[in-house]
């Protein structure tokens, strides 16, 4: 994944509209009509929402007949959570490496004052 994709992720999902959307696609496909039903703005409003989504990649738009489901794309996720893990876990392992120099530290004190 590009930098400028994964930037473009990250800035969809920065608006809480945006990140209500995908947990509702996570639980299924939707229609622009059916995800439009729990929002207190006009279906522009969300189909504009839906387009940043799609622009990200987070989002595609199926055809069945004459509905067009909105379906989640999650393998864009899966790449978002391993950048993340990346640097979660190499601050775990500073704070793992500070933990033991701060031990070491308490045993060479208490060695000090026996």
């Amino acid at each position: 994944m590009t930098e400028d994709r994964l930037s473009r992720v990250f800035a969809a999902l920065a608006d809480p509209t945006r990140r209500d959307i995908v947990a509702r696609l996570s639980v299924g496909d939707a229609t622009l009509s059916q995800l439009a039903t729990h929002y207190d703005m006009s279906i522009q409003a969300i189909s504009k929402h839906l387009k940043v989504l799609g622009d990200a990649g987070l989002v595609s738009r199926g055809r069945d007949a004459q509905r067009r489901p909105c379906h989640l794309e999650a393998d864009v996720l899966d790449l978002m959570t391993a950048w993340i893990d990346r640097y979660r876990r190499a601050a775990e392992e500073r704070f793992q490496r500070l933990d033991t120099l701060l031990a070491d530290l308490a045993d060479d004190e208490e060695g000090a004052a026996s």
